[in-house]
């Protein structure tokens, strides 16, 4: 896992080198978002709705970020950032000095985990977000809410192959199985001020949040949001996009940002209806670089205390890099994948690695390929609970047909089937599995 992750830090370093030798990639220009002209008040009252397609490419009408004076496009989850080319879909409005956008994504899914450790279920998931900006005084406020469904699920989640994590009963840790988030995933404010034309300040909180720790969320990746199912690195990559209490602070300049949090370190509970409160005990900081409209990189570290509720006396620290690619594919196609490492170190207790690569193609409005490659080193796994580590590898491919019911809404079938390869002794137990997955998928953008 060492060379493992010495060849990841060496791809971060050496993409934008290749980026700028490849004679096919985009090479707009790299220049801050226009700050877009106040739009003029809505006669008696109404909003101007339209459908947004923002696109991160010279020549077009960016909206400019609620974080700096860089597209809105760059942002992801919290205050991450991804490749300002991928589109951002969305329903957005006017209201005086108000810009809203909505977007709502979710899915009726069936699975069938094969093996003896296996399990079949109907679920649904997905989320229903909303964001806000205005101009207030020298800066800019923002508001994020984002809602998701998957409490209706169950408490249980969805049967899983080598995923483990947080609690259905507040007893045991759920093992092969998705854990679901919680109704609120993130209930968020922030404020930005100016530094010139080319840079900017933040403060972002939020009740849920998300902390400056890996990259986006899954969810929100533009390579992963795709693929249903959670990746089984989703403890080690992105597991805090929803902590109870967060606090980040700051600054842009250009293709640069560094920001910082102070966050409560524990998962949320069992309890997934509610709004939990803590000591903002746990920190982190994260420096993202995004040298091309192409690519996104970030490298980031936290220390999180009593991350698991089952074991209240280990702390944990952690450190991530990522490096993420998106590329239009002619008039309505898209290309876009991440590269991530991540490792555990558990207070007491053993140092994990996970390794992540993904990518989705969409070579027009109709069609989307995606595929996802995991190897994980987990001890959560064994007849003993936090026993030994195993190295653990999870390979899945995918596709979803969408069809265009009206201007707003597609409908999506889709399908994905998985294949693992499992360490010995622990591979005993599962037998030779294989996993598969169908869903309908609805978006209103």
């Amino acid at each position: 896992m060492k060379h493992v992750a010495t060849a990841l830090a060496a791809s971060l370093l050496l993409a934008p080198v290749a980026l700028a030798q490849d004679p096919h990639a985009d090479h707009e220009a790299y220049a801050p978002a226009p700050q877009p002209a106040p739009a003029p008040p809505p006669d008696h009252g109404s909003m101007d709705h339209g459908a947004m397609t923002m696109e991160g490419h010279a020549g077009h009408d960016l909206a400019t970020s609620s974080l700096g004076p860089h597209a809105m496009t760059r942002d992801g989850s919290g205050t991450s950032w991804i490749p300002e080319a991928a589109p951002m879909h969305g329903r957005h409005w006017t209201a005086g000095e108000w810009t809203a956008m909505g977007h709502v994504l979710l899915n009726a899914a069936y699975t069938d985990q094969g093996g003896p450790r296996g399990g079949d279920k109907a679920f649904v998931s997905g989320m229903v977000m909303g964001m806000a900006q205005r101009p207030l005084g020298a800066g800019t406020l923002g508001l994020r809410a984002m809602l998701s469904p998957e409490p209706f699920m169950g408490k249980a989640g969805y049967p899983l192959l080598l995923a483990a994590g947080e609690t259905a009963n507040g007893e045991d840790v759920l093992v092969d199985r998705q854990h679901p988030h919680d109704l609120f995933m993130e209930l968020a404010a922030s404020y930005s001020l100016p530094i010139g034309e080319r840079g900017s300040v933040f403060v972002y909180g939020g009740l849920p949040g998300e902390p400056a720790f890996g990259p986006p969320a899954f969810m929100h990746r533009p390579s992963g949001l795709d693929a249903l199912e959670a990746p089984i690195s989703h403890h080690w990559l992105d597991s805090t996009h929803i902590v109870f209490g967060v606090v980040t602070a700051g600054v842009t300049w250009d293709r640069w940002k560094l920001d910082a949090s102070r966050f409560r370190g524990r998962e949320p509970d069992e309890k997934r209806f509610d709004i939990e409160t803590g000591a903002l005990d746990s920190s982190s900081v994260r420096l993202s670089f995004n040298p091309t409209p192409n690519l996104a990189l970030q490298t980031s570290w936290a220390s999180i205390k009593s991350p698991e509720a089952l074991e209240p006396h280990h702390d944990e620290r952690r450190v991530s890099m990522s490096a993420m690619y998106a590329r239009r594919v002619g008039d309505s196609g898209l290309f876009s994948a991440t590269a991530a490492w991540a490792r555990k170190d558990k207070v007491p207790g053993e140092v994990l690695d996970a390794v992540l690569i993904e990518a989705a193609f969409q070579p027009n409005d109709a069609w989307t390929f995606f595929t996802r490659a995991e190897q994980v080193e987990q001890d959560e796994l064994g007849e003993i609970e936090h026993g030994p580590a195993y190295v653990v590898r999870k390979v899945s491919l995918g596709a979803i047909r969408d069809f265009q019911v009206s201007e707003m809404v597609k409908l999506g079938l889709g399908a994905q089937v998985s294949a693992f390869d499992i360490e010995e002794p622990l591979g005993a137990s599962y037998g030779n599995p294989t996993a598969g997955t169908v869903f309908v998928r609805l978006k209103i953008e």
